[in-house]
């Protein structure tokens, strides 16, 4: 007699991969082979017709990862897919994860310090992979390509194409595909085409032989920390109406839009819907998201980092908007002195209003806040009395605008940003080092709608929310205990819930009042329901 049986492992690591199949093996190769073309590019190879071979080599790396993100989930129904990440050495620290974190980390650095490697020419014609791209780039523009244009592109088809990997591997989950059509569709409207296209209307009839400033419609300050710099304020204010309405937007933005929508659906309506960091992290970055540090330690420098980043950029950004004011009250109806008060007042409120109202909510999070007051009040102290002509306390002005641009634009964002995928995770920027994060982050620990509820009941212990939290959260702990999580550093991605073989986790916006309380439940409490119900 045969008896045929079927191995039903439990492992939460899945089986070990198999090997790549007929048609994943053809995907690699295609893509490798429009990946080749950019090489070549790299190395000046000169392509007699640039927008047939752009075209090739971009629908080559395109087709080539769907392909095979097609092989690898489309015949697999639907649900939870840990696809064996621990065996794998690109998606568990192996080699190819090293040799993968240390190209990515390369290109970012010759990118943003070594362009011309690229083939940049600055006054002249463009060389090398920035050439290639000089007919797409000329075809949205009207403009010669730049190493901000390549890397814009690649960037945008990045996200798009394993964004159908992330749509075909989460197909379960609606809330997953709704926000991931969501960053797709940001990123390649209001990031790429429309400031090309921005661009390509300066001087037209629409604008009256006006212009019109580069401007990514979805970026806010402290993400784009150039915004308030003084060429940005003169260049929105020489393009009449249009530019005077950017710079309006620019300011509600902060004061206004942001703080109104983080009330509403917590900061996940930026950081996993909008964000163009955030997107990227979600889709090409989904691989690598187990390897966040879940560590009781990464918390604590988690916690140090971002209150010290938020002061940074807070007494960077004023600094840089205060060195450009004048003193002359004749001429100026804003002047450093009423810059610094105002800065100070609006400060000295926020604060207080939240040490007042909501201290209890940030518990030891109000020690560090308190801190970081101080801090920012005794350096624009300084600022009025140490700083001259030209220059902020003892650094020059432009160098200081520059330092900020570095740190935050470069090093941050870009190198240790994303080239740290595979060695730290895909969030290691969002979570350590991003100013918007961090802003957005403090507002949904104090006043947002938005959590996660837990049922801890149902809870078996698995530590998948856990394992593919990316932004280094405990979940299991909270589920255990049946608590609702409420984390500034929580963007709301939903994979905990996506990937939870119970249902425990439930993302919510709803209001607290009329309903049960599951920590009285799990505890075999008894719960009044007709209290509930008089509440009605």
């Amino acid at each position: 007699m045969n008896y045929q049986t079927n191995n039903k492992s439990m492992a939460l690591t899945g089986q070990p991969p198999k090997s790549l199949s007929l048609n994943q093996k053809l995907a690699t190769v295609l893509g490798m082979m429009g990946m080749g073309i950019l090489l070549l590019a790299t190395f000046n190879v000169a392509f007699p017709n640039k927008t047939l071979w752009l075209t090739v080599s971009l629908l080559a790396i395109s087709f080539g990862t769907i392909w095979f993100s097609w092989d690898a989930y489309s015949k697999k129904l639907p649900g939870i897919k840990n696809d064996g990440v621990w065996f794998k050495s690109i998606s568990s620290r192996g080699l190819w994860g090293w040799m993968a974190g240390l190209a990515l980390t390369g290109f970012y650095i010759i990118l943003y310090f070594y362009p011309e490697y690229l083939g940049q020419v600055n006054g002249g014609e463009n060389k090398g992979v920035i050439a290639l791209f000089d007919p797409l780039s000329k075809l949205l523009s009207g403009n010669p390509a730049s190493q901000w244009f390549v890397y814009g592109t690649l960037y945008t088809v990045a996200i798009l194409i394993f964004g159908v990997k992330f749509l075909w591997k989460y197909r379960h989950n609606r809330y997953e595909r709704l926000r991931t059509f969501s960053v797709m569709f940001f990123q390649l409207a209001f990031a790429f085409i429309i400031p090309e296209v921005m661009a390509r209307l300066n001087g037209d009839k629409i604008l009256e032989g006006g212009s019109l400033p580069y401007y990514d419609l979805k970026s806010v300050w402290p993400l784009n920390y150039y915004n308030f710099e003084g060429y940005r304020i003169k260049g929105f204010l020489s393009s009449g109406d249009i530019g005077f309405a950017l710079l309006i937007f620019g300011i509600l933005s902060i004061f206004v839009i942001t703080p109104i929508l983080t009330y509403r659906y917590g900061k996940r309506w930026y950081c996993s819907w909008v964000c163009g960091c955030g997107g990227l992290a979600e889709t090409a970055g989904d691989a690598f998201r187990q390897l966040s540090d879940k560590s009781l330690n990464a918390w604590k420098i988690e916690r140090w980092v971002v209150h010290s980043v938020v002061v940074f950029v807070t007494l960077m950004t004023t600094a840089v908007v205060y060195s450009y004011l004048g003193t002359d009250t004749n001429k100026y109806w804003l002047t450093k002195s009423t810059f610094l008060i105002g800065v100070t007042v609006l400060l000295t409120l926020v604060f207080g209003w939240v040490m007042i109202f909501k201290r209890a909510q940030l518990q030891k999070d109000a020690q560090y806040g308190a801190i970081g007051y101080f801090v920012i009040i005794i350096t624009l102290i300084g600022f009025h009395f140490l700083s001259g002509e030209g220059q902020v306390f003892l650094f020059k002005s432009e160098t200081l605008r520059k330092t900020y641009s570095f740190l935050i634009g470069s090093i941050f964002s870009g190198v240790i940003g994303t080239g740290f995928y595979p060695i730290f995770g895909s969030r290691v920027w969002c979570r350590f080092g991003c100013p918007m994060a961090a802003i957005l982050g403090f507002q949904q620990r104090l006043f947002s709608r938005f959590r996660i509820t837990t049922n801890g009941g149902q809870c078996i212990s698995c530590g998948n929310c856990s394992t593919y939290c990316e932004m280094g959260i405990d979940v299991r702990a909270y589920a255990q205990k049946g608590e609702n999580i409420v984390r500034a550093s929580c963007v709301g991605c939903g994979i905990c819930s996506a990937v939870c073989p119970r249902g425990v986790l439930k993302l919510e916006n709803g209001p607290l009042e009329g309903r049960i309380d599951s920590n009285q439940i799990l505890l075999s409490n008894d719960v009044d329901l007709m209290s509930l119900v008089n509440q009605k």
